[in-house]
Parts: structure tokens; sequence; C-alpha cells
């Protein structure tokens, strides 16, 4: 055998590779010339379609966290802060737990990813996180279910963010690691459809316990358990075969940042991103109490409403994404795409400001599916185009993330000084909100390198 042949040898497996393809030892980014060799102590990228059982167990296991962690966020943590400090002081001190909570995930998510990236476990790199990130997560909900005091809440959200995105972090990294490229849109898109059922299905789950604190928050934890495990269980995670080198400080540090001068249509994109997540979450926050405070619904009435306005947004988004994606591919044009649907999103914020009824705030619901859905059909084609490096696409989306993670941190705060404690000011909340968003349609046009 030559020694061309040789250097080509898959190492974990010891197979010659098809001399019409490249060799299971090359990382491709899907760009020509970027190919390159993948380091010693790595893992050969995926060559191999993933299977129906891995695809339903990825599914399932999204759905589940998603259930365990967004239920506190949209109406489990109100309901048990109202219950707490009474309803005077309840959007100050849910701004406070939440802001918190979203600083710990912004954080944490890159973080945990380097380390889940590092991990010798016997078991894989990632099993030790799905599982371990989503027992932390269901204990510390457990603490804020059993909670009587707001630093009590405050530290047991921190901490259920901190393990919850441990584990979220080692899930994201499997499509990399089990996915090859052919399959990759098909398997994030699902992923994506999966997060926003796991809202309404976490909603619908809280419209069953309003008067059960206990069950109102483990339920979703054990759920989320349940799905983590499964997933763990039918996930071939392959050990290191060698220990990844020591880093420094300053590669730690680069984990978190992209120069935006040299990069400036990744900036402007992790902008509008940016911008688009705060103003949604101004809504989303505050929407429970919205609808307490001036549609004067009770506890239970608004969680109902909440679950039917989220239905109604998730059926929209859907089908509108997939649309929109099929459309834009023909097309080959991203950026109307993202400032259209990023404008219809501050409008229908704007038009919150006009809901007096339950009706009305479906139709709004409707009108910031579509625009979300457009959103997601879209805009991630966007951000790979724009990518500053292909050698780096994780770590870059790694960064790009922080502009999903920091608005949650960053709302609550916000909103709960907009809306100004008793005085309840949920017009200047909206009208900031949309003002916000539409900024983040702004932002986009800048960006050259994508049509």
């Amino acid at each position: 055998m030559s020694p061309e042949v040789q250097h080509h040898l898959n190492p974990l497996t010891d197979e010659t590779p098809s001399s019409t393809e490249l060799p299971a030892s090359i990382v491709t980014s899907g760009i020509p010339g970027h190919e390159r060799p993948v380091p010693p102590y790595a893992i050969d990228p995926p060559t191999k379609s993933v299977t129906p059982k891995f695809v339903a167990a990825f599914a399932f296991a999204q759905l589940a966290l998603f259930i365990a962690l967004l239920g506190p966020v949209t109406i489990s943590m109100a309901i048990k802060v109202t219950a707490v400090v009474g309803d005077a002081q309840a959007t100050t001190a849910q701004g406070l737990i939440l802001g918190v909570g979203a600083l710990a995930a912004l954080l944490a998510n890159p973080f945990f990813g380097r380390l889940s990236d590092r991990t010798m476990s016997r078991w894989g790199r990632r099993r030790p996180w799905l599982v371990g990130g989503s027992l932390g997560l269901a204990a510390f909900l457990f603490v804020i279910a059993v909670g009587t005091n707001v630093p009590t809440l405050l530290i047991g959200w921190f901490l259920a963010q901190l393990a919850a995105n441990a584990c979220f972090a080692a899930y994201l990294a499997t499509i990399a690691d089990q996915v090859p490229p052919r399959q990759t849109a098909k398997i994030s898109a699902l992923g994506g459809v999966m997060q926003n059922v796991g809202v309404l299905a976490a909603i619908w789950i809280a419209t069953m316990f309003t008067s059960q604190m206990i069950a109102l928050f483990m339920v979703p934890a054990a759920i989320g358990v349940v799905g983590m495990v499964v997933y763990a269980l039918v996930l071939p995670d392959k050990q290191l075969p060698q220990r990844p080198p020591s880093m420094t400080v300053r590669a730690w540090l680069d984990t978190f940042w992209l120069s935006p001068r040299r990069y400036p249509d990744f900036a402007w994109a992790w902008i509008s991103r940016f911008l688009l997540i705060l103003g949604s979450f101004l809504f989303s926050t505050f929407r429970f109490f919205w609808m307490k405070d001036h549609l004067g619904l009770s506890d239970a009435e608004a969680a109902g409403v909440v679950f039917k306005g989220v239905l109604i947004y998730t059926v929209v988004l859907v089908v509108v994404g997939q649309l929109a994606g099929i459309v834009s591919d023909r097309l080959a044009r991203r950026k109307v795409f993202v400032f259209a649907s990023t404008a219809l999103f501050a409008l229908g914020l704007i038009l919150l400001t006009q809901v007096n009824g339950v009706s009305g705030f479906y139709v709004v619901e409707a009108i910031l599916g579509a625009a979300y859905g457009i959103y997601m059909g879209v805009d991630l084609a966007l951000v790979i185009g724009v990518l500053p490096n292909p050698d780096d696409s994780a770590k870059d989306l790694g960064v790009f993330n922080i502009a999903n993670a920091a608005p949650q941190s960053l709302a609550p705060f916000l909103g709960a000084l907009l809306i100004g404690g008793a005085a309840k000011n949920y017009d200047l909340l909206y009208i900031s909100a949309a003002a916000l968003t539409f900024l983040g349609a702004l932002a986009i046009i800048p960006v050259k390198k994508v049509k």
C-alpha cells in the first residue's frame, strides 16, 4: 500500500476510502478549497445517513428538553412568582429571575460546548452531558417548585439554566457528529419545529397543573429526563481517540468573540438576530401578566389563552416557514425575506397596543407566527453564507448563538423597567419592542455577501 493511501486510512476503522470520494479523515465544509485533515485527537466527520430511529430519538429529545426548559419561561414561573410575592411585585420579580437565568444560558452554552468537545468519558463526549444536564435541570426545577422566596427561585433558575445549557450544547453538537451534510438541513429544520412544538406542549401541560406547584414543574422535568436518556441510548457517541491538547486562556476567550471590523456581514446578521429575539422576548416574557392585567383573565384563563395563541402561532409558523424556505432557495434570495419577516414581526408587536380582547390576541399571534416562520425558513441560510471561516463554523455558530441567548437575559430587566412595576405600562413595552425589532430589519440591509 502506498504512503499516500496509508495517510488517508480512517484511524477508527482502518478502512480504505473509495477513490471516488474524499477520505473520511478529511473534514469538508461544503466549500471547495476548504478541505482539511482531521486532527489526530478528533473523530472523523459523518458520512453515512442517519437512521429513522436516530431521527425519531433526536426529535423527541428536542421536544422533551424544551418542554422542561420553556414551561417556566412561558407560564410556570409567572404562577410561582405570583404565589410568592403577590400580583403587585410579580413582574419585577419575574424580570429579575428570568434575566439572571438567561445570563447563565448566555455563558453556559459555548462554555459547556467546549467542555463537551474535549470530554474523554468512556461513554462518549456527549452522553454524560445529555443525561447529567437533564438530571441537573430536573433537580433545580424541584428547588424552584418548593421555594418560598425570590432568592431561592433566582438561584434555582440560574442553576437550572446552567444544567439545561450543558445538556443543550452537547445535544446540538450531535448534529455535526452524526449527520452528514446531505441531511443536515432537514434534521436542523426538524429540530426547529420540535422547539416550537415544545413551547406549545409546555404551555398545554402548564394549563393542567396551574394549582399544583410540584407537578407544574416536575412533570415537564421528568419528560426532559426521559427524552435525553432515550436519545443517549440511541446515540452512537464515540470516545475521543486521544486527549485534545491543552487550551490557552486566549483560546477559551476566543469562544465568545469575532471581530465585527474584520467580519462586518456576520456582525450585521448578529445584530439583526439580537434585536428580533429581544423584541420577541419582551413580548413573551410578560405576555401572561399582560393578559391578567390588561384583559382581566385569571391564572387558569390566561394559561388557556396563551396555549391557544401559541398553537395558532406554531401552526402558522410551520406552514409558512417551509414555504418561505422553498421560495427563498428557488429565488436564491435571503435578505429580502429576512427584512420582510422582521418588519412584519415589528408590525405584530405594535398591533398589540390595539388589542383589547382574546380574539384580537389570536390574530396577532397568527401574524407573529407567519413573520417568525419566514425568518426561521431563511435566516440560517443567510447566516451560513456570512460565516467568517468554514474551518471554524461550529465555534462561529456558537458566537452567533449569543445573539439568541443575550436578549433573553436583557429582556426581563428591560421589560420590567418599561412596564414600570405598578404602573403596568404595557403599551410602552410593546412600542419599544416593535421599534427594536424594526431596527433589526434595517440591520440586515448592509449585508453584502448574501443577496
